[in-house]
């Protein structure tokens, strides 16, 4: 199985994919791209009708869709067991992954992932809205008070979606509510999350639409 992924200091929806593999200790072949690049469409081409990654190929199935490769995962290889197993809290898991995938246009367009990068961007009021609806997600479901400080409490795919946006807050030092942001603080400290992390800032490719904000002080 190949999972074919973007930058690690930039694409997001990589990250999301990579993590249930190795969050799972599934067994996969990575294989980077540098975005933007000649190398990037030219291996694509022939494997992802979208160019776009990440793409996940397993024997004569192809995925190329991060949301669909999660639950093609969690389906084929974990048993489900990357989702609650309740139903209603099922169905509410994948609400929230669904609003991640298709919503906050606004935050993702002006708050790009730049792992390397401690940066200030003026927000608006779009942006504010999409903030405070993330806040509201995660402030909700820690009152559930689960075991184990994630979302569901045990690690599922949410967690893997909303991950990036946790990278993006640290970068851009966006403020949350004290519930919120003991979440945000138990992602980044998640080491699977870091060993990303760490790989993220060996890299030197600059990818300049992603280079948003001014440098922040701290």
């Amino acid at each position: 199985m190949q999972l074919f992924i973007g930058n690690k200091n930039y694409s997001t929806w990589s990250l999301r994919a990579w993590l249930l593999l190795e969050k799972f200790d599934v067994d996969y072949e990575e294989v980077k791209l540098g975005l933007e690049t000649a190398q990037f469409y030219n291996t694509l081409k022939n494997i992802s009708p979208t160019l776009k990654v990440p793409t996940l190929v397993d024997g004569n199935v192809t995925v190329w869709e991060s949301l669909a490769i999660l639950e093609y995962i969690n389906e084929t290889y974990l048993s489900g067991q990357a989702l609650p197993e309740n139903r209603e809290q099922r169905a509410r898991a994948r609400a929230l992954c669904a609003e991640m995938h298709s919503g906050f246009s606004a935050l993702k367009n002006a708050m790009p992932m730049n792992i390397r990068a401690k940066r200030h961007v003026e927000v608006d009021t779009k942006v504010s809205k999409d903030i405070q609806r993330i806040e509201d997600i995660f402030t909700e479901q820690m009152q559930y008070d689960y075991q184990g400080g994630w979302l569901f409490g045990h690690w599922t795919i949410v967690d893997a979606m909303y991950a990036p946006v946790c990278m993006r807050f640290y970068t851009y030092g966006v403020t949350l509510n004290e519930t919120a942001s003991r979440y945000v603080e138990h992602v980044l400290a998640c080491p699977v999350l870091s060993k990303w992390r760490e790989q993220a800032l060996l890299e030197h490719e600059v990818v300049e639409c992603d280079e948003a904000g001014i440098e922040r002080k701290e």
